[in-house]
């Protein structure tokens, strides 16, 4: 009795799994590789606007104080009369001092928000925060500096529509403290320009 023998085609293993998933390996692999490159960058930029913050503690705590202390009395004087300028003779210098010494403040506060940054580069939040609160400040910034810069104008040059006779010839010392602060202060109004545009960059997705 002749034996019927049974052959069963296992054929040729498929590689079409082993594909698939060495594709997706390869994907997870190029994803945290963007990832980590894109964290790096963003962390770059996170730790120069930590310095930035730094520096423009420093002048606008500067501006303010020099603003402050601008004071000036003349050596001649009679009887009923002393010639004598200072900074709170005029409100729109009161006004500088006010909105540097808050912009000062707000810089100190938000260096805890900008450390978080740099510990989490990819974090959207305390970036979103920072570019908000930048834009106001700046605003302030801009306009205490400006208010200010008018006047210091006025008081070297005066104008002679409104017969307003400068200043500056008297009270040289006022006014060189005045033009320094407004200088300072300036100088604070770029800084919150690259502050805002760092911002707006380490928000960019790739």
């Amino acid at each position: 009795m002749a034996k019927e023998s049974t052959t069963i085609d296992v054929g040729e293993p498929s590689t079409v799994t082993k594909s698939s998933s060495h594709v997706a390996v390869d994907e997870k692999k190029k994803g945290f590789v963007a990832a980590a490159a894109g964290g790096g960058y963003k962390r770059g930029l996170t730790i120069f606007d930590f310095l930035l913050r730094l520096a423009a503690i420093g002048i606008t705590i500067g501006a303010s104080s020099v603003m402050f202390t601008a004071e000036e009395t003349l050596p001649f004087f009679t009887q009923f009369l002393q010639f004598q300028a200072g900074y709170d003779d005029f409100p729109t210098f009161q006004f500088f001092v006010i909105s540097i010494a808050i912009v000062a403040s707000y810089l100190v506060l938000s260096l805890p928000f900008s450390i978080v940054s740099i510990v989490r580069p990819l974090a959207v939040v305390p970036r979103l925060i920072l570019l908000i609160s930048d834009t106001v400040v700046l605003t302030l910034t801009t306009a205490a500096a400006a208010a200010a810069a008018a006047i210091v104008y006025l008081a070297h040059n005066g104008n002679a529509n409104t017969n307003w006779l400068p200043i500056c010839q008297q009270f040289g010392d006022f006014c060189q403290a005045t033009s320094t602060a407004v200088v300072a202060a300036s100088i604070s109004v770029v800084f919150f320009v690259l502050l805002i545009v760092i911002s707006a960059i380490a928000l960019k997705r790739h």
